[in-house]
This record gives C-alpha cells, sequence and structure tokens, in this order.
C-alpha cells in the first residue's frame, strides 16, 4: 500500500478518485483497508480546509423542529412554557445552561451548535 499524506490540492483530488474507485472494496480485504486510510485522509483534510461551521442555535432547533415534525408544545419540557419557547425561536431571549442540557439530550443537537454565539443580537 502506497499512501503519502495529502499536501496540495492536487493530492486531494487523486486521493479521492482512488477512493471513489475502492468504493466497492470488501472489508477486511487489502484494497478494503486501504479505502478505510483513504477515507481518513480525506476527513482530515476536509476538517482542516473545509471546516464547516455549525448553525447558530435558534438555527439548530428550527432544524430539529422541521426535521422531527415538532411544535412549539413539544419543547416545552425543555424549555417552559410556549410564551418562553416563542421568545427563544424569536430571539428575544437566549437559551440557558438547563435549557441547552435538555435540548442536547433530549432532541441530540450537537451542544457546540447550542452555545455558539447567535448570529443575530436579541430584540430589545
Amino acid at each position: 500500500m502506497d499512501i503519502k499524506p495529502i499536501k496540495t490540492n492536487a493530492d486531494y483530488r487523486g486521493i479521492l478518485k482512488e477512493a471513489e474507485i475502492l468504493m466497492t472494496a470488501e472489508s477486511n480485504t487489502p484494497e478494503g483497508e486501504k479505502l478505510d486510510v483513504l477515507v481518513t485522509l480525506v476527513e482530515a483534510y476536509e476538517r482542516k480546509h473545509f471546516p464547516l461551521d455549525l448553525p447558530d442555535p435558534v438555527e439548530a432547533i428550527k432544524f430539529e423542529m422541521e426535521q422531527k415534525d415538532l411544535t412549539v408544545k413539544d419543547l416545552e419540557p425543555m424549555i417552559g412554557k410556549s410564551n418562553r419557547v416563542y421568545e427563544i425561536l424569536n430571539r428575544k431571549r437566549f437559551l440557558t445552561l438547563k435549557m441547552i442540557w435538555k435540548l442536547h439530550q433530549e432532541l441530540g443537537i450537537p451542544a457546540e451548535s447550542l452555545i455558539k454565539q447567535p448570529s443575530q443580537t436579541r430584540a430589545t
């Protein structure tokens, strides 16, 4: 197995082509093991050169609501009464640590998104 670090964009593109060829490789075969190594290299390169920005807290909550078909009423156990949920969703109030913990535990929203600085300032 002749594998080298990804140092340039050309290296990256070459590794992607090679990985694409190996996509149907069986696990626990030389080709499958090579694919595992290539994927690890690509993931490390992409993490460094193409970092993903996490959504702000409100957008993360709205996304989960949409994905899981949740209503404001469904969020009440995690945030509080419906008026409090609306204040959060309308950016009139910030999440508390307790809310963040409950949203993370109950909905699986990454804590990193929930503690991120909101993209818009709260209304007064």
